[in-house]
C-alpha cells in the first residue's frame, strides 16, 4: 500500500486527491492517519450487503457492524465516503437488498455503486446456479430493484456513481447465466422516467400528450427499442415528447 502511495506522491499536486476502495474491515485510526498523509480523498468500501446472513452465506469475511463502524471512522477523519452494493446476492432477495440501500441512506455516504450480481465460469456461485440452490434476478427483474435504489439515493442527495459491471470481453464470455447487460444503467434509469411519466398522467383522460424531458434524458424517455413508447402506447396513449433544460434528468412534465 505504501509503495503503491509513493509512487503517486511526486504526482499528486496534479490532481485533487486520490480514491480508493476496500474492505469494510481494513479500516482503523492507524491507517485513516497513514491515507490521510498521502492525500487520499475518498475511500470507497464493498460492504455489498447490511444483511449478515447475506454476507456469511457469500464469504465476504465482514460483517454489517464492520460497515457502520468504518464508514462513520472514515466521515471522522474527513474523507469523502463511497458505499459498494451487490444486488441478488445468493440468499439475498428484494427485501433485503431494499434493507442495504436504505442502511446506506443512515450512513449519509457522499456516492454509492450498484452492480448486479454476476455468475461467472468456476466459481461457488456457479455450482450453486447449476444445482438450483441459487436463482439470480432476471434482467427485468434487476432493473425493476435497481431503478428503485437508484431513485431512493438520489432522493436522500447521494451521488450514484455506477451501475452495473465495466464492460469485458471476460465478463461477457464467462458470465453464465447470461443476466448481464453492457447499459445496464440506461434500462434503469428509463425505467425511472417511465415511471415518472405514468405517474404524470394516470389521472388525465388525454390519450395524445406531449411530455417534455431534459434534452439528455430524451433516448432514455424513448426507451431501447423505443421500449417505453410502446408500452405507453400498449396503455392507450400516444405520447409526444419534447426537451426543456429546465428539468432535472428524470423529471417529466406535460405541455403543448
Amino acid at each position: 500500500m505504501i509503495s503503491l502511495l509513493e509512487a503517486a506522491k511526486p504526482y499528486i499536486s496534479n490532481f485533487k486527491g486520490i480514491r480508493l476502495s476496500t474492505r469494510p474491515d481494513y479500516i482503523d485510526d492507524e491507517i485513516l492517519i497513514l491515507l490521510k498523509k498521502y492525500n487520499v480523498t475518498t475511500i470507497e468500501l464493498g460492504a455489498q450487503s447490511m444483511n449478515d446472513t447475506v454476507l456469511n452465506a457469500n464469504n465476504r469475511g465482514h460483517n454489517s457492524d464492520d460497515v457502520i463502524n468504518s464508514s462513520n471512522l472514515i466521515k471522522s477523519y474527513g474523507f469523502n465516503l463511497g458505499l459498494q452494493m451487490m444486488t441478488g446476492l445468493y440468499k439475498s432477495d428484494y427485501k433485503s437488498d431494499l434493507y442495504t440501500a436504505e442502511q446506506f441512506v443512515k450512513l449519509k455516504p457522499d456516492c454509492v455503486r450498484i452492480y448486479p450480481t454476476v455468475i461467472m465460469k468456476n466459481t461457488e456461485l456457479e455450482r450453486l446456479f447449476l444445482k438450483g440452490e441459487y436463482v439470480p434476478y432476471s434482467l427485468e427483474e434487476s432493473v425493476k430493484l435497481c431503478s428503485e435504489l437508484i431513485t431512493l439515493f438520489n432522493k436522500n442527495d447521494i451521488d450514484v456513481i455506477r451501475v452495473g459491471l465495466h464492460y469485458s470481453d471476460s465478463l461477457i464470455n464467462n458470465d453464465i447465466a447470461k443476466i448481464y447487460h453492457p447499459a445496464f444503467k440506461e434500462l434503469c434509469e428509463s425505467r425511472i422516467i417511465l415511471n415518472a411519466i405514468k405517474d404524470l398522467i394516470k389521472n388525465t383522460d388525454k390519450k395524445d400528450l406531449t411530455v417534455f424531458v431534459n434534452p439528455k434524458s430524451l433516448s432514455k424517455a424513448i426507451g431501447q427499442n423505443r421500449a417505453n413508447l410502446k408500452e405507453l402506447k400498449s396503455s392507450g396513449y400516444n405520447i409526444k415528447f419534447k426537451t426543456d433544460n429546465s428539468l432535472d434528468k428524470y423529471e417529466v412534465k406535460t405541455g403543448d
